[in-house]
């Protein structure tokens, strides 16, 4: 046995990171966290602002509107440090549309959150109003896009296409569900005028959560483009 080996060639010269590499992974580390937390913010927005709707918990919508200014916050927190890696670490290639996908998806989350605020506002406005049977539905699609948001946001941090695939594809189904809420809401407003009010504050609502099912496609559709390099309409 050779003891008279280099302690210095233990370990291949070309197996340690140079200084810039780690500063680059410890910055895309700190903005894959940030999505991390504000998807997590922005999922538990929905449902709360879902069930401020179906609950008529003015408590629980006041809070909903309150976090959007974090949202807001955790949005602008992630732009500055995509800005400053961009600026310091010079990224090129895949590190590059890394950063540029996630600087995208943040934007795109903090209108979700917006739509979940707005969510938040009618439910505030439904409280005076008799309630209708329509808002089972509004809850359903409600959670449906909440788990969407969970789905893609996993997908992004994996950059897993196949996910990201199978989040988008179900958009169909809270479009379906908005489009069978209007209907719904069409014919009880011509049965009932009393219903007007109420039934257009629901559309709205409904509205929100197909918004936000469109933002969650755009977000898979980032996926895709990171994993394989192609631009793909997920939702032609």
């Amino acid at each position: 046995m050779d003891t008279n080996v280099d302690p210095t060639m233990t370990v291949p010269r070309s197996a340690v990171a140079p200084p810039s590499r780690i500063a680059l992974d410890r910055d895309e580390r700190l903005v894959k966290d940030g999505i991390l937390r504000m998807g997590s913010l922005v999922e538990s927005q929905i449902r709360d602002a879902i069930r401020a709707v179906v609950d008529r918990d003015a408590g629980l919508a006041e809070h909903v509107i309150a976090e959007d200014d974090r949202v807001n916050e955790m949005q602008r927190e992630i732009a500055d440090t995509v800005l400053m890696t961009i600026a310091t670490q010079s990224p090129v290639a895949r590190d590059l549309r890394f950063l540029m996908a996630l600087d995208h998806v943040a934007s795109e989350l903090e209108r979700i959150g917006d739509h979940a605020s707005g969510i938040a506002k009618v439910a505030r406005r439904l409280f005076e109003e008799p309630a209708i049977r329509e808002i089972r539905d509004l809850a359903r699609i409600g959670n449906l896009a909440a788990e969407q948001v969970r789905g893609v946001v996993s997908a992004l941090i994996d950059i897993d296409d196949a996910l990201a695939r199978h989040v988008a594809a179900r958009d169909d189904e809270i479009d379906h569900g908005y489009r069978t809420i209007f209907g719904e809401i069409i014919d009880l407003m011509r049965a009932d005028p009393q219903s007007v009010e109420s039934g257009t504050r629901v559309i709205l609502a409904a509205h929100w959560v197909e918004r936000i099912g469109d933002r969650v496609t755009n977000i898979a559709e980032d996926v895709v483009y990171l994993a394989s390099g192609q631009v793909e309409d997920l939702n032609p």
